[in-house]
């Protein structure tokens, strides 16, 4: 049988042992427009790559990453121009 760990996280007791309010607390919170939370990062693209496993000879894998930064997006190139898809948007 397993033993639960307890929570290492402090609690606090005393209001006043909270944390000071600082510029960076301020920075790091979360941003809203109205009542909707406003989402961090980059935007969601209108086609999203899946991400997918797949298993290919170690010579190719080598040869394809030899070719340099993007490999991947040329195997998706490849791939797309060889079922004769449409091209990216």
């Amino acid at each position: 049988m397993t033993v639960k760990k307890r929570s290492t996280k402090a609690v606090w007791s005393d209001p006043d042992d909270a944390p000071e309010l600082t510029a960076e607390f301020f920075n790091s919170a979360d941003l809203f427009e109205g009542s909707k939370l406003k989402a961090r990062g980059r935007p969601k693209s209108a086609n999203a790559k899946e991400a997918v496993k797949l298993r290919l000879d170690a010579d190719v894998l080598a040869a394809l990453r030899a070719s340099g930064d993007g490999w991947q997006t040329r195997i998706n190139d490849t791939l797309r121009a060889s079922l004769k898809l449409a091209g990216r948007v």
